[in-house]
Formats: C-alpha cells, structure tokens, sequence
C-alpha cells in the first residue's frame, strides 16, 4: 500500500508577545499562581523553571541556589531570547547578592531584564515616596536579621517587625490567607508609611486589597513587586485592579 505525502511550507507569526522567565524554588506552593493571576489575562508571555532549594531556611542554604542560577536560567526557552528574567526569593536575594543573581541569569540569558523580590520592593517603595514601613515575614530570627539590615543600607526605616518564625518553605506556602489577613490588621503600623509582606511563598497577594481597606496603607508584597516590576519592564503600563494601590497606580 502506498501512502501520498507531502511537505507543506509553514507560515511563522510575525510578532510575539514579550517574554518574562520565572524562576521559582522547587518549594514554593505559592509564586506561579500568584504571576499568573495577575499575567494571565495580559499581552505577554510568562515560563518558568524551578529553582532547587533546601530546608531548612538558613543563609547557608540559600546561598546553594547561587551556583545553580545560570543552567536554571538556560534551560527556560533553550537559546531564545527572553525579556525579563524573575528570581523568585526574597531572602536568597539578600543572601547571594542582587548583583551575582544578575550576573549568572545574564549568562544565561545576555541583556535580559533582571528583577528579584527585594530589588522590586525597594524600586516600588521608591516611587511611591514611602520613607518609614513596617514588615512582616515569615521567616527565623536569623533570615529576619538580614532582612532588617537590607532595608537599613537602602536608607528605608523599620519601625515595627513581625514575625512566623518558620523556617520551611513548604510551611510557609501552607499558611491560611485569611488568618494572614487577620494578623497583618492587627498589626501597630503606628506612624508607618506602609507594611511590607516578604517571602514569596507567604499567600498574600489574595489579600492585599482587604489589608489595604482596613489599616488604611499602602501594603506592598514580595510577589506583588517582583509581578509588577516585571510587567512594566517589557512595556505594560496600564493598572491592575485587585492587588493593591501599587498596581492601580
């Protein structure tokens, strides 16, 4: 029996969306729901890889994500050329370093945008003229310290700090959004310009809004900064609703 074929010629899209890469722990619980519940809907494309990452939550730990940066990074779309990278961890930001993150990821992906969750945090506090905060985490006493030290060198005042105490991330990614909520409420922001939520596996992005209403601030997230740096770097300017002032601004 023979069979007729033939090769027909393809036709390629001349135009794509922007390209945002997203590296995220192989922990997390937390951080691919929240980029897409914002990214979704939007004219751009978001892939992602996972990152290993080792309990407990200690600077030792985190700082093994550094050498594995750079093949994480090549292996979201092999050899294509992507936007905007995104590092998804606060703490192993400030435990490696924002410029050796950039550095690796832009081995691996040469020009690209490169954004992190502290890096966004200040970039947003920033803009939104915020001198004085207060911040909440999820983390042990020893990651908490380094946090607090961050904010001090960007010249930002903490003047109040809350606290889990966890110390694992799938912990962390476990907490109840709504006894979240209940405990940011209750918390004496005092004369705080803002509250600042860190961690990326900490489900706070849902509840922003609903913080922001009743303690009548600016509440700003690791997700929600990493998410919103990282969709005006590849050109979208318009607000979002339902995810704090920072994006409807």
């Amino acid at each position: 029996m023979s069979i007729n074929s033939k090769y027909v010629t393809p036709q390629f899209k001349k135009e794509f969306n922007p390209k945002i890469g997203l590296i995220t722990l192989s922990t997390d619980l937390t951080m691919e729901n929240d980029f897409y519940s914002i990214s979704k809907d939007l004219p751009l494309d978001v892939f992602v890889n996972r990152i290993k990452n080792y309990n407990p939550l200690t600077k030792e730990n985190l700082l093994k994500m550094h050498d594995q940066l750079e093949s994480v990074t090549k292996d979201i779309l092999p050899d294509e050329k992507i936007n905007t990278v995104a590092y998804g961890c606060t703490s192993g930001t400030i435990a490696i370093g924002k410029d050796k993150i950039k550095e690796k990821i832009q081995l691996a992906k040469p020009g690209c945008y490169v954004t992190t969750p502290i890096t966004s945090a200040i970039k947003a506090i920033n803009k939104m003229k915020i001198k004085k905060i207060t911040i909440f985490t999820p983390y042990p006493e020893s990651v908490n310290k380094t946090v607090l030290e961050y904010f001090s060198k960007e010249n930002i005042e903490v003047l109040s700090f809350s606290s889990f105490n966890l110390d694992s991330d799938s912990e962390i990614g476990k907490v109840d959004p709504n006894y979240l909520s209940e405990v940011l409420t209750k918390m004496d922001t005092g004369s705080s310009d803002a509250l600042f939520i860190s961690c990326t596996a900490l489900p706070a992005l849902e509840i922003l809004d609903q913080v922001e209403t009743k303690i009548k601030k600016t509440v700003l997230s690791s997700n929600q900064t990493l998410i919103w740096d990282s969709i005006r770097s590849v050109g979208y300017k318009n607000p979002v609703e339902g995810y704090g002032e920072l994006f409807r601004n």
